[in-house]
């Protein structure tokens, strides 16, 4: 009897989606950053587990702002728990109750494990606790997961609990497929992450990355790519001093995608203004958010 179906991690921003969707995954498919809502588009993992295939779908975080942005990768996390079997719906272990309460108000109905993370920063007596406070709801949730990363035994725990849970159903993809999202769109992320590691906090949120070609030789990919800010003085800031902010960014974007490919890469990036693109909602959906 085979299983297949289509998870959706649901959270705040910060609460390890990405993190827990490479763990599962076991590869680095996932923008990950220290900085708020860097997840802007939906990345799906495929993970086979005793026959059957899970379809991880990392989504933005769930949060309150006024940008319009942040208004679209909201929407975003919202539809992709109707357009799914299962949620795990992921918080960190030192979350309020209240972030989990606004989850349901959305849709108590929606079938759901709670996933709380990080649970290697707090003591087993506040792992405890916190699982008391998730009581008062047990009759919502199917089950609660403590868990951290760091170590992979959690990992069969998450993927048993999960398959209980999904439909009969054959394969949705090939058993081969790490993922089913675009190449491309795993390196504009990359590139991304690129960028939110090696600014400060307020220019990444003014850029997005767009790959315009992608030429595959025998032994090099070759990248190009633009990165689109909003003004000027940020696509200065982006190349820095001699040059130096836009090389760093390279490199590490380069590393992350060799890392991934087990190819090498070359990357050319361009810094292109486009005046408050932030602001319309047609090229954000169009053109940056999946």
């Amino acid at each position: 009897m085979i299983k297949s179906g289509f998870v959706s991690l649901i959270g705040k921003t910060n609460a390890g989606k990405s993190s827990l969707l490479n763990y599962l995954v076991d590869e680095k498919l996932s923008l990950v950053s220290h900085k708020i809502n860097a997840t802007r588009r939906r990345i799906n993992g495929i993970v086979m587990h005793n026959n059957n295939q899970i379809i991880f779908v990392d989504t933005p975080g769930l949060h309150k702002s006024d940008k319009l942005i942040n208004q679209v990768m909201i929407e975003v996390a919202i539809s992709s728990i109707n357009d799914c079997d299962l949620v795990l719906f992921v918080a960190s272990i030192k979350d309020d109750l209240e972030y989990y309460e606004n989850f349901i108000k959305l849709n108590q109905n929606v079938k759901h494990i709670v996933i709380l993370t990080k649970i290697d920063l707090v003591s087993d007596e506040f792992v405890f606790k916190k699982i008391l406070e998730y009581q008062k709801y047990q009759d919502i949730f199917l089950s609660l997961i403590p868990t951290t990363i760091k170590k992979k035994i959690y990992k069969n725990k998450i993927l048993d609990e999960v398959c209980k849970f999904l439909p009969i159903h054959s394969y949705y993809y090939d058993p081969e497929f790490l993922s089913t999202t675009n190449t491309r769109d795993i390196y504009r992320d990359f590139i991304l992450e690129a960028i939110f590691n090696n600014t400060n906090s307020e220019i990444p949120y003014s850029c997005d990355v767009i790959i315009t070609k992608v030429k595959e030789d025998k032994n090099l990919v070759k990248i190009l790519a633009n990165i689109i800010t909003d003004t000027k003085s940020h696509r200065q800031i982006l190349i820095g001093k001699g040059g130096e902010c836009i090389k760093r960014i390279g490199i590490s974007a380069r590393k992350l995608i060799e890392n991934f490919t087990n190819c090498k890469i070359y990357i050319k990036l361009d810094i292109i203004v486009k005046k408050d693109w932030k602001n319309n909602k047609f090229v954000i959906k169009e053109q940056f958010i999946y």
